[in-house]
């Protein structure tokens, strides 16, 4: 067990990586129980081999406190948020989401699925997991069904019947989609190609990880043989989603945050959306276009819940394929932004492949890996380069050069690299602006699409 290794690793979503062991779960349920004070936490755990016995140890230091325990099986990350938020207590999830099937971790919230995060009570959880609170009268554990409540909850947000008859394409990639996804479609009108749908903790079929191109190879085969009206391929632990239009082309997490802002403002008009930095300039101005109010925040779950709790923002997009819900408890939910769009489709009656042209003036480079000794002089270094230029600094460096030209440098919480990700009008720029940023940061270590 080593703490230090695990919290220092413990990014901006709330994974740690393969450094987990069952002492440092029991030690950390503790101190999450601890810390929070609640009477009941929900405790939910992904299809990884490891995350039974995390699970279990889990408990055990929430319960030593006297704490109960809602033991809520294998879900999806997002159903913890829901039962944190119905249940008005907080939640822990046993899942390393997208990361190798070697990986484990937790991810915390509070009740209403607040975020636990390094400025909201992280800090706070690792100082109290050095030494393991002294145990009294044990609390009970629960088995805790909420599958036919969180489909309910899901489907009062996006109602069944103004849906057409589509047909769709999913990958759960083995990971926890499964649990949720044939049931939900039992309820819909229209079809499930279902891929991969039984959660498997080997990962037999492909890497849980969505946003790399290698891993969506065998939804887009599906897609090209059946033809269906959209594809959408869940990461392991299923809150984050990665669409394909109907003619095989993947949209970008902008995209997607583009196209449910519009839907959104037509219901709610006037309404706060909030986007992080690296979303594409065409989502805030899809936002003002609709008469909405457009809130840029730093890269992060913690972060964008905070801003939309403050806003009373409707939806939060990320570019990564995180999508945050208001009447989700304010959490991501790849499931609920598959719904929300399988409503936009219907509603337009009009294929993704024409839909998205709208929400796609720009092009983008992806986030680029850049390797640095020193990343802050690495970050000064470009911000000098760029003096004449509009800049700020609220995660990372975001230089606008003009109008039609951005882009952002921002550390690795784990590693020595700087992210790079660029936007401009048109490919040759784009590539003219990369060049030129790593001309000035260094190497390229590695890019991930």
């Amino acid at each position: 067990m080593d703490l230090d290794a695990i919290f220092k690793a413990y990014d901006v979503r709330g994974v740690v990586p393969d450094e987990l062991d069952e002492e440092a779960a029991r030690r950390i349920g503790a101190a999450f129980a601890t810390f929070a004070g609640a009477p009941r936490i929900a405790v939910g755990r992904d299809s990884r081999l490891s995350s039974p016995s995390l699970a279990e140890a889990l408990a055990e230091g929430i319960t030593a406190t006297g704490t109960a325990v809602d033991d809520l099986g294998m879900i999806t990350t997002d159903m913890v948020y829901f039962a944190a938020g119905r249940l008005d207590q907080p939640g822990a999830m046993v899942t390393a989401s997208h990361n190798p099937k070697g990986y484990n971790g937790i991810k915390l919230c509070l009740a209403g699925a607040a975020p636990v995060g390094a400025a909201s009570g992280l800090v706070e959880v690792r100082e109290l997991a050095e030494t393991l609170p002294p145990s009294g009268d044990p609390g009970p554990i629960v088995s805790t069904d909420l599958l036919s409540e969180y489909l309910d909850h899901l489907c009062q947000i996006v109602d069944p019947a103004g849906l057409a008859p589509l047909r769709v394409a999913v990958d759960g990639g083995n990971g926890v989609a499964g649990v949720a996804i044939p049931g939900l479609f039992e309820r819909l009108p229209g079809e499930l190609l279902g891929l991969f749908l039984e959660p498997d903790g080997t990962f037999p079929n492909h890497h849980p990880d969505p946003l790399r191109p290698e891993n969506l190879r065998d939804l887009e085969d599906l897609m090209a043989k059946a033809s269906p009206d959209l594809g959408v391929a869940f990461d392991g632990d299923a809150d984050r989603a990665f669409f394909i239009d109907d003619a095989g082309v993947p949209l970008s997490g902008s995209t997607v945050t583009s196209m449910v802002a519009a839907w959104f403002l037509e219901r709610e008009p006037g309404a706060t959306i909030v986007h992080n930095l690296i979303c594409s300039r065409a989502v805030p101005e899809t936002v003002v276009a609709a008469g909405g109010t457009a809130v840029r925040t730093r890269v992060g779950h913690s972060y964008i819940k905070a801003v939309m709790a403050e806003t009373g923002a409707i939806f939060g997009g990320e570019h990564s394929g995180h999508y945050y819900f208001r009447e989700h408890f304010r959490a991501d939910s790849g499931i609920l932004t598959l719904l929300v769009l399988l409503q936009v489709i219907s509603e337009a009656q009009l294929p993704v492949s024409e839909l998205r042209r709208a929400h796609e003036p720009y092009l983008q480079s992806g986030e680029i890996n850049l390797e640095v000794a020193d990343v802050d002089a690495a970050i000064d270094l470009v911000a000098g380069a760029f003096s004449a230029s509009e800049q700020d600094r609220l995660d990372g460096l975001t230089v606008s050069p003009s109008s039609d030209r951005w882009f952002n440098v921002r550390p690795s919480n784990t590693e020595p690299v700087l992210r790079l990700n660029v936007e401009a009008a048109d490919a040759a720029a784009v590539a003219a602006l990369v060049d030129e940023v790593k001309g000035l940061i260094g190497e390229v270590v590695g890019v991930d699409s």
